[in-house]
């Protein structure tokens, strides 16, 4: 599906009111799961082709390879060297390809994101880590489906067990987040991140509509910048970062762009934006 006919079909969705059986079919974790199963088996791989031409896939940065199912096509790996990983440790890298927006946490640690107001507790479940992130930075990595789907630990360190937040699956393209707070309804995963320079970062991976599962391969222990830490199955996605106050010196002009509506491109490993000096 071109991304033209999936706008079309999002606005009837979510801004038209006979849209509402269609939004509860779509969102409903069993159609996910069903979909998933689908994009594992061998009768899934006819539609790779006619996904790459849809999308215009530039498939020189991945590995060759022949596909056993979709999913496997969804998760391919990208050639050694494609993605070189900034090693600079004070630089913030990026742990996915996408795009990105910036948003500022309250004194309350609500943060809005288009129309829609969060709260950080909210966000992670009801764990009470709220206080730590007032006056603090949001960052929201979209992945579209044409992105490479796997994504990495934005610095080394130690990190927690991950915790599994069970919701729904809404789209998290732009028209359905104004519309709609995806990001505490939908299914999602987070883990504390005890890094050596950017201090305990909360790294939460929302699933999104059709995403069949977010696989993080292991729990607490040793992470190393730029080592893989998942991968998202067929869909798009986000991977949202909490950072601390005084963290990242992250340039005004982001902001502002965010309040415009405007995304940045980002890459996996490279960089986002500087430590701030203390």
């Amino acid at each position: 599906m071109t991304s033209k006919k999936m706008a079309v079909g999002l606005t009837c969705c979510y801004f038209k009111h006979l849209g509402w059986p269609a939004r509860q079919i779509m969102t409903n974790p069993i159609l996910t799961a069903v979909i998933g199963a689908y994009m594992d088996t061998k009768l899934s791989t006819r539609r790779i082709n006619g996904f790459i031409r849809a999308n215009a896939l530039n498939m020189s940065d991945y590995i060759k390879q022949d596909y056993r199912c979709f999913n496997d096509f969804f998760t391919r790996q990208v050639k050694e060297g494609a993605r070189p990983i900034n090693t600079d440790p004070d630089t913030l890298i990026s742990p996915c390809d996408g795009y990105m927006s910036a948003y500022k946490i309250s004194s309350d640690s609500e943060f809005a994101i288009k129309n829609s107001y969060y709260n950080v507790e909210d966000l992670v479940g009801g764990a009470d880590i709220a206080g730590d992130y007032i006056n603090g930075t949001c960052l929201v990595l979209r992945l579209g489906v044409e992105n490479y789907h796997r994504y990495c630990y934005i610095d080394g360190g130690f990190k927690s067990r991950n915790w599994h937040v069970q919701g729904r699956y809404h789209p998290v393209q732009p028209i359905v987040v104004r519309k709609r707070p995806v990001f505490i309804q939908n299914t999602r995963e987070y883990c504390m991140l005890y890094t050596e320079n950017f201090g305990t970062v909360v790294q939460i991976e929302v699933g999104a509509c059709l995403v069949g599962k977010i696989e993080n391969y292991r729990q607490a222990g040793v992470i190393h910048r730029g080592e893989e830490k998942g991968l998202f199955r067929f869909g798009g996605s986000t991977i949202v970062l909490l950072f601390k106050e005084g963290v990242l010196d992250l340039p005004q002009e982001i902001f502002e762009q965010t309040l415009r509506g405007k995304e940045k491109p980002v890459r996996f490993g490279s960089a986002i934006c500087k430590k701030a000096d203390h």
